[in-house]
């Protein structure tokens, strides 16, 4: 099983790296984990964010990204989790998904919501939100663009 542990610059190359090459990713999602990765290991605030690395026999294998949602009373919003495609299906990112809820659950958090497309390349992502106790909430149609909904999840506490 791997181990989850907050991230630390070492990994940054590692979690460019499995973003960049996640196939359900654009270009641009890409430069923003990047974007968000810095302000995590480089503002003393993080800007909000935070991210956790999961690590299997010393190697990175994937990462997840969260953060407190702005004008609200412990909500939190997950903006992604990711793991490298050579290592999935092995558990790596429900355990990703249970130390993201650990640590909400430990800053007062009450509610984790996400978003994610309606693209049929996306439903082993919803399965996958889904299996781990996350709720359809809502979808508005053709918001990413013509033909790919936004479909929100949520998960109370």
């Amino acid at each position: 099983m791997a181990d989850i542990r907050e991230t630390v610059g070492q990994d940054a190359d590692t979690i460019l790296r499995i973003a960049s090459d996640e196939p359900l990713f654009t270009e641009e999602e890409s430069e923003t984990v990047g974007e968000l990765l810095t302000d995590y290991l480089e503002l003393p605030d993080h800007n909000g964010y935070s991210f956790l690395t999961a690590v299997l026999k010393g190697q990175v294998v994937g990462f997840a990204c969260y953060g407190p949602t702005p004008l609200t009373e412990g909500t939190f919003d997950l903006y992604w989790i990711c793991v490298d495609r050579e290592f999935g299906r092995r558990g790596i990112g429900r355990a990703l998904m249970e130390r993201v809820e650990r640590e909400v659950r430990r800053l007062g958090g009450r509610m984790i919501v996400l978003d994610t497309s309606g693209r049929a390349a996306y439903e082993p992502t919803r399965a996958f939100y889904r299996s781990v106790g996350f709720t359809p909430t809502a979808t508005v149609p053709d918001f990413y663009e013509i033909g790919d909904d936004l479909v929100i999840f949520s998960r109370r506490f």
